[in-house]
């Protein structure tokens, strides 16, 4: 039993390593062990046999890790059916050349929002929207729409969250997922990024249920209040078209 515990630690250890690769793309043995809270030569024979299995590589020039070409063939195996990232890429494509700024969509993860893909904007100038970033609930336009079609539970989850910020009035926040409710669209200006404004609608399965949300963002010099009221009807119209293309 204590040789299965250890086993299994082990196997949670490498894992935590390779979670690490969603915040940055380029690491170091000292830079991972801080991060999981390891020590170095723990770290290190992790490392050493994930990469002999391909999970990762290291850089010999500047002695950083990342991920390896395993990670890719894996990734490769996903079904289309069950992964909404590459299902509603070729749509999401589409409303990017129609309205021309950054889309991207949204799925709920705890009390967290994560970006699970991004077609990024052919302007100049534009909001660059990295895939797998993990963004708190409590402000943003998609933050509200997922905690507004999402069971009560998770309202409470983030209402009673120890990191609910100050500036935000819980009174207000439950307004707003009223109305996003009501109109079915969430809009945010210079809520969460100085310069960035968004449109969010919900994606719902042909059952109704909550299934991802879907934003459009782009800097304020092209992205007035009125203009993200203007093309939140087009954004809709892209969100029922995904939604039944959602397997239940």
């Amino acid at each position: 039993m204590e040789e299965r515990k250890l086993t299994v630690r082990a196997v949670e250890r490498a894992l935590d390593i390779l979670l690490c690769f969603t915040k940055q793309r380029d690491l170091s043995l000292t830079e991972i062990a801080g991060e999981i809270s390891l020590h170095k030569s723990t770290v290190h024979r992790l490392l050493t046999t994930l990469e002999e299995k391909g999970f990762v590589i290291r850089d010999s020039a500047t002695e950083k890790y990342r991920l390896g070409l395993k990670i890719w063939e894996l990734s490769v195996h996903l079904s289309e059916g069950d992964e909404p990232a590459i299902l509603l890429q070729p749509r999401m494509e589409q409303l990017r050349d129609r309205l021309g700024e950054t889309v991207s969509l949204y799925l709920l993860d705890g009390t967290d929002r994560l970006r699970i893909q991004a077609v990024q904007s052919n302007q100049a100038i534009r909001r660059v929207a990295p895939v797998g970033a993990r963004l708190p609930l409590f402000v943003g336009a998609s933050s509200k729409v997922l905690v507004a079609y999402a069971p009560d539970e998770v309202l409470q989850s983030v209402l009673n969250s120890p990191e609910w910020p100050s500036s935000v009035d819980r009174a207000e926040y439950i307004a707003q997922l009223e109305r996003i409710r009501e109109i079915g669209y969430a809009t945010s200006y210079e809520e969460r990024e100085p310069g960035a404004a968004a449109v969010s609608v919900p994606i719902l399965n042909r059952r109704g249920e909550l299934a991802a949300a879907l934003s459009v963002s782009g800097p304020v010099s092209r992205m007035s209040q009125q203009t993200l009221e203007e093309i939140a009807p087009v954004v809709m119209e892209a969100a029922k078209d995904m939604g039944m293309m959602m397997i239940l």
